[in-house]
């Protein structure tokens, strides 16, 4: 579905390319045509608003997808037990996060940061490591805790490794018209800790989960594609980059593409990777606990392996793979027009990137050749030692992230029921989130706190209508 807002004998072209001359051009003026769209996920586009909007499937799913789509669903809200007979299927732990998937991503959508200081960290984990490299240029477990702080065990018989909490550091910025905003940013504290300090030379970092929808899309566009948006990005003195991380199948390096710094190269290790360190559960893509040696009573042997039967797995991912993308609204609204000319002014769609396609995509066949607008590149950018969080991911660096998709942003307090962006939730709405960008985001940062505030608002508008 597109609506074409066009000028007498001017030629439509992508949004993120209009953006792309302005930055080569230095040019302000937005005279060109763009495209209006209300459909992001193309086919797998959901017409809906309501707080389900992240939770529907594609349309063209067949029969059969339908069942398996279903059970897909009941696999991501299937709570996961210790211990046998106490109302959920086991195999979960020893250590993990939660009991279900759905626990972080509530309704499919983002997970939330804690809003009192010193509460306990919920729908979000932190990530260790020490210096050095594993044998795939990864990052290197900690030696006691591995690569995730596990906080629950097993009652009486496996301890958890130990709990996290944030307490929050205030400070205000300006905008050029002299009104401000507060922001603020985490300071992490440990509590609990089973298996001694984590030491002088601990990296971590916090991560709240992401959502979900639209999943099977990113997995469907080519790496083509990404070094493509990476050339283009690069001619205009922009440095977006892609992972290069090991995948576990095919015993290689591959494109990452998931995960907070586009560490997991598909679809199928992200979700396995999230059994394994969230839920505690062994799958076909992860099959050997989470233990490390000093964890003596984690490394008792358990029963199944994997803990995952595949055919459930399989369900899960065919779910994931079709959640479509929720429409966007307000189209024809004036001032979310206007917000999108000013989006592109400031060159936030170099990086957030509005047009890609698909490629061939085999897991699931109706996901081919699809016109889709994500707003994002699924590259590494530096964002600016303010967001750094000091934690090398294969090549992404201390201040590397990758760009968020934005599509659906503007339902996610409907669906459930907060609004935490970045990395480690610390922006509790969209412009506290552009205030944050430094680095190669710098100049749009800048551009946003320079902006009238019928501008301001403007851009904010059109962000919530995606």
């Amino acid at each position: 579905m597109y609506m074409a807002i066009a000028k007498p004998g001017r030629f439509w072209r992508p949004l993120w390319l209009i953006g792309a001359g302005l930055a080569a051009t230095a040019a302000l003026d937005l005279t060109g045509t763009w495209a209006v769209f209300a459909d992001p996920g193309a086919s797998f586009t959901a017409f809906d608003a309501s707080p389900q909007a992240y939770s529907l499937p594609g349309l063209g799913l067949d029969p059969a997808q339908l069942e398996l789509f279903a059970g897909g669903q009941q696999e991501f809200q299937q709570r996961w037990v210790v211990l046998l007979g106490i109302g959920g299927k086991w195999g979960r732990g020893p250590t993990s996060n939660a009991e279900r998937c759905a626990d972080c991503h509530v309704n499919n959508g983002r997970g939330h940061s804690p809003d009192a200081d010193r509460e306990m960290l919920a729908s979000m984990l932190v990530r260790l490591s020490i210096p050095g490299e594993d044998e795939h240029g990864g990052p290197l477990p900690h030696p006691n805790y591995g690569d995730q702080l596990q906080s629950q065990g097993e009652l009486g018989r496996v301890p958890a490794e130990g709990n996290a909490t944030i307490e929050w550091q205030d400070h205000v910025e300006q905008f050029a018209d002299g009104s401000s905003v507060l922001l603020r940013s985490p300071n992490l504290h440990f509590k609990n800790l089973s298996f001694g300090s984590l030491g002088p030379d601990v990296m971590t970092s916090v991560r709240i989960a992401p959502p979900i929808f639209g999943a099977g899309l990113l997995d469907a566009i080519s790496e083509d594609v990404l070094l493509d948006i990476a050339r283009r990005q690069q001619e205009l003195g922009f440095n977006g980059r892609l992972n290069h991380v090991w995948d576990t199948q095919q015993r290689s390096l591959a494109v990452g593409r998931f995960g907070w710094k586009a560490n997991q190269p598909n679809l199928k290790q992200q979700a396995g990777s999230a059994f394994l360190n969230d839920l505690g559960v062994t799958n076909s893509v992860f099959k050997l606990e989470n233990c490390p040696p000093i964890q003596v009573a984690c490394r008792r042997p358990r029963g199944m392996v994997p803990e995952q039967p595949e055919r459930a797995f399989d369900a899960l991912l065919l779910y994931l793979r079709a959640l479509a993308v929720p429409a966007r609204r307000h189209v024809d609204d004036p001032v979310v027009q206007r917000g999108e000319q000013l989006f592109a002014q400031a060159q936030c769609a170099v990086c957030h990137v509005p047009d890609m396609q698909t490629g061939n995509y085999a897991a699931l066949v109706q996901l081919s050749q699809q016109h889709i607008h994500p707003y994002s590149d699924l590259l590494l950018h530096d964002m600016g030692e303010e967001l750094a969080d000091g934690r090398p991911d294969y090549a992404a660096g201390p201040r590397d992230w990758r760009t968020p998709p934005l599509w659906g942003i503007g339902l996610s307090e409907k669906v459930n029921g907060n609004a935490a962006l970045l990395h480690d939730g610390r922006a509790r709405n969209v412009a506290e989130a552009v205030l944050w960008h430094g680095g190669e985001a710098r100049a749009a940062r800048e551009a946003f706190r320079a902006m009238a505030s019928a501008d301001r608002a403007a851009l904010l508008a059109f962000i919530a209508s995606l």
